[in-house]
């Protein structure tokens, strides 16, 4: 992230499946819309309340892209954590348009009202060394599939 970005952190889930783009460069391009909806318990009448939506236009890339339309969809409850960027162009009429959108650097599914299970597969090799390892700590044995602690 660079000096004067904008984090921010969204809770909420996703309005439609995420779709999956590609630029005329071949970079991997998922856009998606998460609702954020605050609830509150009203103690008169014993209910859970929503209140007022708040949608953020998301984007993400690469990757990321590929992985958020393999594994989330509309409905999917999620936690993500981006930069709000603006985006600002000129319709073909000549008129001035602007919006916002998140642009995501990680996201995840939330673990508050479900379960999820992830399947372990892994695109990238595993690491030479053990970036555990510390000083005069005995080697792990190649059946260990936990760290040491």
């Amino acid at each position: 992230m660079s000096f004067g970005e904008t984090p921010i952190t969204v809770v909420g889930n996703l309005t439609s499946d995420p779709e999956l783009r590609f630029t005329p460069s071949g970079q991997a391009l998922a856009k998606f819309t998460i609702a954020a909806t605050p609830r509150t318990f009203d103690r008169e009448s014993s209910q859970w309340k929503d209140g007022t939506s708040t949608f953020f236009r998301c984007a993400a890339w690469r990757s990321l892209a590929e992985h958020v339309v393999e594994s989330l969809a509309k409905g999917s409850r999620v936690v993500a954590f981006g930069r709000i960027r603006q985006h600002n162009w000129q319709t073909s009429e000549g008129e001035n348009r602007s919006m916002l959108t998140l642009e995501i650097d990680d996201i995840g599914a939330s673990l508050r009202f479900t379960t999820v299970t992830i399947d372990g597969k892994r695109t990238q090799s595993a690491p030479t060394s053990d970036a555990w390892a510390t000083a005069g700590s005995p080697a792990p044995s190649p059946a260990a599939d936990e760290p040491p602690f």
